[in-house]
């Protein structure tokens, strides 16, 4: 099931990752990561890994936490997604991680 942002494209990289959450940061967004065991369209629920990266300043540090959520829940999809402060609410967000290999 084509999912988000980017859904369409193929996998990204760690290094285009990197660029989407710099962007990210240079807008004043929030980065978040969050994972769920099955993309359904009638459970919209992901749940967090930790609470979103308030004080990040580098991708690097988000790249840091996906590496982990990836470590711990192999078998789930995971996202990234950003929230702005002034907007009360999430503003993007894509998938980086595929059970089965599909990244």
């Amino acid at each position: 099931m084509k999912t988000e942002t980017f859904s369409y494209l193929a996998p990204l990289s760690n290094e285009q990752i990197a660029q989407q959450i710099q962007y990210f940061l240079n807008q004043g967004w929030i980065p978040g990561i969050e994972y769920t065991a099955q993309i359904d369209p009638t459970t919209a629920y992901w749940n967090w890994w930790k609470l979103p990266l308030f004080g990040a300043k580098t991708p690097g540090e988000a790249l840091t936490e996906i590496e982990a959520c990836k470590a711990a829940h192999p078998a789930c999809f995971i996202r990234v997604t950003a929230y702005d402060n002034n907007r009360q609410g999430q503003v993007m967000g894509f998938v980086v991680h595929r059970p089965g290999g599909g990244e």
